[in-house]
């Protein structure tokens, strides 16, 4: 298990899922879980058992179906009622029941919340934490606290919240976790809140929400100040502005602070789980997320480009193979020679001076009338090849192409595309049929061509997008499309221009089908 000195403890599970959109199942908690334990964190909580079904479940399976090798299963759960022995709380019993070796309790640290939210007095207040973490103490559990809005209660009644956590400490919590359940804090204002409450000699942990936008670096602050036990979510999951983002926590103590907190191995897998969570949560990545996101080590700028082509160090403040990223070089208007140098090596093309000359200048001709190439790498590609090639080169080539949007009696609309194209020396014609004019056009396409390039079959369209471009023209406006195709080991995406919408669809679906023949392997 990981190093008891310094604890990073995710709650993903829990309070990550409150974010609005987030709904785990079972399952998913369960995947999450190996995912997290591979990144090497030493605590995970699973959820509250007892309060909730799905939870409940979930630490029943985690017995059998998970083998954690760094983490332990936290239960979330509150202290006892007011007026009842925390041995004859069933919502105590449940965290007993758990089978969970750590148990972190949820108690109020503020005088009004104490008053106004649980209807009891100050002292009943401490009569419970004293008595639910000595109890559970006493069954076998490690206890953690959660101080919940401790920040906001030291400000009102500085007294009370301390002695909350001096109370918590003294009848055995190993953790308080001092929670900012708000997260209005700023960095300096809470270390000193921090620092007021590690004097007491109580060990302390911080929980920080994002609503300032200074969740990871509240977290940063307190470590400082004192604490040795950091909460937070995978990708900053969590509900209103997310909690702090684990991931970036992690990454700036290790790497900028030098503390030991998980293996060098498993950081290095961090952008492939922060990945992998997103799948399974279903939620969007943050592609501009710190140090794990598709864009963290993107350089776009031509400025960049020209001082990266000499030392990558003078552009980005890390390794990005440290944490499992990778630089990568966008090509756009802004693009230099450097710029396009770095992104031929990138793709395995030494070009010339007078090759990136061209290619700089082709780049930012195209980009003036509305491509995009730092979304679009698969069309960048086809331009460098035609650029070192000399000519334009295609697996096949194009004499016409149609397509029929037809309302039927039925109510039903369809559409048919023609297409008309020449490859390998033979003339082919087919028609395809589809929901909408680019699905037939794609399945025209596929037709056409699978017989002389089996491999096609293995490509499909994944995503698709348009976008007008000068909308003050209304239904004449230039209009993008990006496709994204996939062929089952990776993805790649295609830009087309136009005023038609079709045409600029075609533009990109012949670009796609053009790369994925040249992925399996057939020379244009």
């Amino acid at each position: 298990m990981a190093d008891d000195r310094f604890h990073v403890y995710d709650t993903t599970l829990r309070d990550g899922a409150q974010q609005e959109g987030l709904n785990l199942t079972v399952a998913d908690k369960l995947a999450i879980a190996r995912q997290l334990d591979g990144l090497g964190v030493g605590f995970i909580e699973g959820g509250w058992p007892g309060a909730n079904p799905k939870d409940t479940e979930f630490f029943r399976r985690a017995q059998t179906e998970l083998d954690l090798k760094h983490a332990q299963l936290a239960a979330f759960g509150a202290t006892r009622r007011a007026g009842v022995k925390a041995a004859d709380d069933p919502l105590v019993a449940a965290l007993r029941e758990s089978g969970a070796p750590v148990v972190t309790l949820v108690a109020k640290s503020h005088d009004r919340h104490v008053e106004l939210a649980l209807r009891t007095t100050l002292q009943e207040n401490l009569a419970m934490i004293r008595d639910t973490v000595s109890h559970l103490r006493a069954e076998g559990q490690r206890v953690f606290l959660d101080a919940e809005h401790f920040f906001d209660g030291y400000a009102s009644n500085p007294a009370y919240a301390l002695e909350v956590l001096r109370t918590a400490a003294e009848a055995g919590a190993s953790v308080i976790a001092l929670c900012d359940t708000n997260g209005g804090m700023l960095p300096d204002e809470l270390a000193d809140v921090v620092h007021a409450a590690a004097s007491t000699g109580a060990r302390v942990g911080i929980h920080c929400h994002d609503d300032t936008g200074c969740a990871v670096a509240n977290t940063l602050a307190a470590v400082k100040a004192g604490a040795t036990h950091v909460q937070g979510c995978a990708n900053g999951y969590g509900e209103r502005s997310g909690n702090a983002n684990l991931f970036t926590v992690v990454a700036n103590l290790q790497l900028k602070k030098g503390f030991d907190l998980v293996p060098a191995q498993s950081l290095r897998e961090m952008t492939r789980i922060a990945h992998a969570i997103t799948e399974v949560t279903n939620v969007t990545p943050n592609s501009h997320q710190p140090y794990v996101g598709t864009s963290a080590f993107a350089h776009k700028a031509g400025l960049h480009a020209s001082a990266i082509k000499i030392d990558p160090n003078l552009y980005q403040h890390i390794d990005p193979a440290q944490v499992g990223n990778d630089m990568r070089m966008l090509v756009s208007d802004m693009a230099g020679r450097a710029s396009v140098e770095l992104k031929g090596k990138e793709l395995g093309y030494d070009l010339s001076s007078d090759q990136s000359r061209q290619l700089v200048e082709r780049v930012k001709e195209l980009e003036s009338r509305g491509h995009t190439f730092e979304a679009a790498d698969a069309s960048f590609e086809l331009l460098l090849r035609d650029t070192v090639a000399g000519e334009r080169r295609r697996h096949f080539s194009v004499e016409s192409w149609r397509v029929i949007v037809e309302r039927r009696p039925s109510g039903e609309v369809a559409s048919e595309a023609t297409v008309k194209l020449h490859a390998k020396g033979e003339r082919i014609v087919a028609t395809g049929e589809g929901n909408g004019p680019v699905n037939a056009l794609d399945k025209a396409v596929r037709l056409a061509l699978e017989k002389l390039y089996p491999e096609l079959a293995g490509v499909e369209l994944i995503d698709f997008k348009v976008r007008i471009l000068e909308g003050t023209h209304g239904t004449d406006a230039i209009t993008r499309v990006l496709i994204t195709s996939s062929d089952a080991t990776a993805d790649w995406s295609t830009v087309g221009v136009a005023e038609n919408i079709v045409e600029a669809s075609w533009q990109a679906l012949e670009q796609a089908v053009t790369y994925g023949l040249l992925r399996a392997g057939y020379s244009a």
